[in-house]
């Protein structure tokens, strides 16, 4: 006889809605789903309602409308000491009296819990403490502080763990460092992870699955993957990395099923964009291509990999970045494009700042975009 599985525990919001006093709607009608054991990120500028959703889900928020399950338990007017979640604050909140073992072991002595000390030690080897137990916090650094505070919401075992920018705090170097270090210790846990952040390359490195926020909705959910090589609308291709927008006119399908393609004049010349990238049923719209997707080469000399092809192009500027130089190329129609070119000795120097250039691109890397969207959306947001 088969073993019964356990339901699922996934995080589900329904019609999540937050309305203030004032008026001010933070977040509009907002459904999702987030399964149990991922890792999850709500991306967005400030202002953008994640953070009123993750405060929402913690008991912190009260909920103007719709319903937050975990599983089949509503937890939409639970009390925050109730529900089956934790929440990691960009402030650690730590008690400077208390030791590192004793901080991480607050919450287990306060019901009681037996063997409280064993947890304690396996959550510490766990998160790389074992060495700062009989340690204050004042004698810790930010990343070591950063992960007692994990440490302390891991061992309560939470059904789902809320980050909110948690990593704000700290320096570039060692911010990264801590991406990675969170992404170890979700996996080896299993809990849902709820991360909050700003920060596109946070979202990108350590998420299964992103929802970018903006103006208290969903723009678009995906894997990172997917969110950055296809967007769907221009504010997630503006704040998710950079992106060249276009002014197109479709002219014309062709094929069917996967094959098809969707024949768009772009100033004069026309190019194939796969219909899986079309995002718009409007005979305008806004054709975009990542700068990395930009291959240039000093006019009228062979490309290496050919495809969509534009000629007598200009470089405005140069600016070497190391790993890559950024390029500005003017084109024929007078609109500025951003190019990335990494650096791999095979040009053995710059291209000239008023080099003429032929530009080209493959059709699977381009995508199609509502005309009616703000062509600027995203651009300068944090």
């Amino acid at each position: 006889m088969s073993a019964v599985s356990e339901p699922r525990r996934d995080l589900r919001l329904a019609g999540l809605h937050k309305r203030y006093p004032n008026g001010y709607t933070a977040v509009k009608s907002l459904d999702l789903e987030i399964p149990q054991g991922t890792f999850f990120a709500l991306l967005g500028p400030s202002g953008c309602g994640k953070t009123t959703t993750l405060r929402m889900v913690a008991g912190l928020e009260d909920v103007t409308s719709g319903t937050i399950h975990i599983g089949d338990q509503d937890i939409t007017h639970e009390r925050a000491y109730r529900r089956p979640v934790n929440t990691v604050f960009q402030n650690y909140a730590l008690f400077p009296h208390l030791t590192i073992a004793q901080n991480v072991e607050f919450g287990p002595k306060r019901r009681n819990v037996k063997d409280s000390a064993a947890q304690v030690r396996g959550i510490l080897e766990l998160t790389e403490l074992t060495e700062q137990a009989g340690k204050k916090p004042a004698q810790l650094s930010g990343g070591q502080q950063q992960r007692v505070a994990l440490a302390r919401a891991l061992i309560n075992r939470p059904e789902v763990l809320l980050l909110d920018e948690p990593l704000g705090a700290l320096d570039l170097k060692l911010r990264r460092s801590m991406q990675l270090e969170l992404k170890r210790i979700q996996e080896e846990v299993g809990l849902t992870f709820v991360h909050v952040t700003h920060d596109q390359e946070e979202a990108m490195t350590m998420a299964d699955q992103v929802a970018v926020m903006n103006q208290g909705v969903i723009e678009q959910l995906g894997s990172p993957y997917e969110l950055y090589t296809n967007p769907k609308t221009t504010f997630v291709a503006n704040f998710l990395g950079r992106s060249n927008l276009i002014k197109g006119n479709v002219v014309g399908r062709e094929g069917s099923g996967a094959d098809a393609v969707v024949k768009v004049d772009m100033h004069g010349t026309v190019i194939s964009i796969k219909q899986a990238r079309v995002h718009t049923d409007s005979k305008e719209g806004w054709i975009g291509i990542r700068p990395e997707k930009l291959l240039i080469q000093p006019e009228g000399t062979p490309s290496e990999d050919p495809g969509n092809h534009f000629s007598s192009a200009v470089v405005s500027s140069a600016s070497y970045l190391g790993v890559s130089t950024e390029y500005v190329l003017t084109m024929p129609w007078g609109q500025e494009l951003i190019c990335f070119e990494q650096n791999r000795g095979v040009r053995g120097g710059l291209v000239s700042v008023g080099t003429k250039v032929d530009v080209s691109w493959r059709q699977e890397y381009v995508y199609l975009l509502d005309s009616s969207q703000d062509v600027e959306a995203g651009r300068g947001e944090a």
